[in-house]
């Protein structure tokens, strides 16, 4: 009989532990993205008379951990650093992962029994009445009871279910770490294009500066021969109202400065009123910037490695759903001590058991359980659509940069030209004015031409520097699809200074 016993209890743990390896729902294939091209369509590489900014050769390189260090600026080094260290949407998104990672081990903790322990002492007293009419032996008796209970229960994960809700825990944590570096990397180019802006606006700055000292010469100039009667006192007046407007277009690039300025006060998490950067005007052109070929960039991209992520969490799902088709099982076990004497409560002859099963089955639910698979189904397929499109987005931004940049440096060049071709006619009007030959009117064109293309090539120069930012960006940095942290990495324990409440 007992060998009966062990083998009946041997079959069905046998029976467990193959049910066990049952998960029900699809299993997960990343979708195919659209096809890339072979080269960038816009990549100066496709153009023969291509002239100025080029890429980096090789042209399979790829830019690498710290991006910025490629515009060889300390003082943009030494803000980035401070960015990922104090920035506080980074913080923000770095404790969502965090968030994340926690409820992978909530959704482990279903593999394992819950055990609990009510330990109680009751004392009680029967009615003294009960004696006078019913004859009740222990009628005013006071008694106490000590109960030691521990009670046990575990429902082993037959079909999956708990492997799915962990799986798709996993994955969410995957994609809060994906959206936490696409963040870093918004943050991190938001600061360098506030940075070159700043530069741009302390070389305005300077191109104002020396037309104010210019146009202070000319008033000089037309006062001193409008005093000897060779001018009229319209070309004072004309040399006046030039001189003021430069100054007034001098004090407005404050305006831009400061707010450039308090806005990376923001991103490396300081004060505004605390936060300063030094004047010093823009000098450089945008280096060769690696672009590799378009296949790289699926590996390239942490929004694209979310998009991705995410539809393996939305599979998942679609497991948990399944599973609710079959049936339940609950082991439940209890087990103590219990006695009415302090002295033998923890006793042998004072302890007490009960085991059991439950299985329960939904029998109609009108077609709840299909419902509820075929809206996940429809999410996962909703997430496959904007898997493809962040590709395609991801593509068309890398071009739209590409070709921005490209006929930008090219741009720069012929503006250049134009205000070299400014400056020789103003100085020859210049001449012309001192001896009498062109009016005034026509060194205030001059100068005005001047002004007007130096600022356009200011802008130009600006414009080509932040472009070359967001290609970058568009490259996705110089992160990799083999930093997104992995299932083992989501699901181990964080040590205590990552959890710690933040003071």
């Amino acid at each position: 009989m007992m060998n009966l016993r062990k083998t009946a209890v041997c079959t069905a743990a046998l029976s467990l532990a193959m049910l066990a390896g049952c998960v029900v729902g699809p299993k997960y294939h990343a979708p195919a993205p659209p096809a890339p091209a072979p080269v960038y369509k816009e990549s100066p590489t496709q153009f023969n008379d291509n002239e100025g900014w080029t890429v980096a050769q090789p042209s399979d390189a790829r830019l690498r951990g710290k991006w910025w260090e490629i515009f060889n600026d300390p003082e943009l080094n030494a803000l980035e650093e401070q960015l990922d260290i104090n920035n506080q949407n980074i913080k923000e998104f770095f404790e969502n992962f965090m968030a994340a990672r926690a409820i992978v081990r909530e959704a482990r903790a279903q593999y394992f029994p819950t055990l609990t322990a009510a330990p109680s002492v009751s004392h009680s007293m029967t009615s003294g009445n009960l004696g006078a009419n019913s004859g009740t032996v222990n009628a005013g008796r006071q008694s106490t009871i000590y109960t030691l209970p521990l009670e046990a229960s575990w429902a082993p994960d037959l079909w999956g279910k708990v492997r799915n809700t962990v799986r798709q825990a996993q994955y969410a944590a995957q994609v809060s770490g994906a959206d936490l570096e696409n963040e870093r990397l918004t943050e991190q180019a938001s600061l360098a294009e506030f940075f070159f802006e700043i530069r741009g606006q302390d070389m305005l700055q300077q191109i104002f500066n020396e037309t104010v000292a210019a146009d202070q010469k000319e008033l000089e100039l037309t006062q001193s021969l409008y005093q000897l009667g060779i001018d009229d006192q319209i070309a004072v007046v004309q040399a006046q109202t030039t001189l003021e407007s430069a100054k007034a277009g001098a004090t407005n690039v404050g305006i831009a400065r400061a707010q450039y300025e308090h806005a990376i006060a923001v991103l490396v998490g300081k004060a505004a009123s605390n936060f300063s950067i030094p004047v010093k005007s823009m000098t450089t052109a945008p280096p060769p910037i690696p672009i590799g070929v378009p296949s790289e960039l699926l590996e390239r991209r942490p929004d694209i490695a979310a998009a991705e992520r995410t539809m393996a969490e939305a599979n998942a799902t679609i497991g948990i759903a399944y599973a609710a088709y079959y049936p339940a099982l609950t082991l439940s076990g209890q087990g103590g001590f219990q006695s009415s004497s302090l002295a033998h409560w923890l006793s042998w002859p004072s302890r007490f058991w009960s085991v059991g099963a439950s299985a329960s089955e939904t029998i109609f639910d009108a077609g709840l359980r299909r419902a509820t698979v075929q809206q996940y189904t429809a999410t996962y397929n909703a997430d496959v659509a904007n898997y493809r499109q962040t590709v395609l987005a991801a593509f068309q931004q890398v071009e739209d940069t590409l070709a921005e940049v490209r006929i930008l440096s090219k741009e720069v060049e012929q503006e250049q030209a134009a205000v070299n071709s400014a400056q020789t006619f103003l100085k020859l009007e210049q001449a012309r004015y001192e001896t009498g030959i062109d009016p005034y009117i026509d060194v205030l064109i001059a100068q005005t031409t001047v002004l007007s293309n130096q600022q356009t090539l200011n802008n130009l120069q600006v414009q080509e520097m932040t472009s070359s930012v967001a290609l970058v960006e568009a490259l996705g940095g110089g992160w990799d699809r083999s930093q997104l942290p992995s299932v083992p990495q989501v699901t181990q324990k964080p040590p205590k200074s990552e959890t710690a409440i933040q003071q």
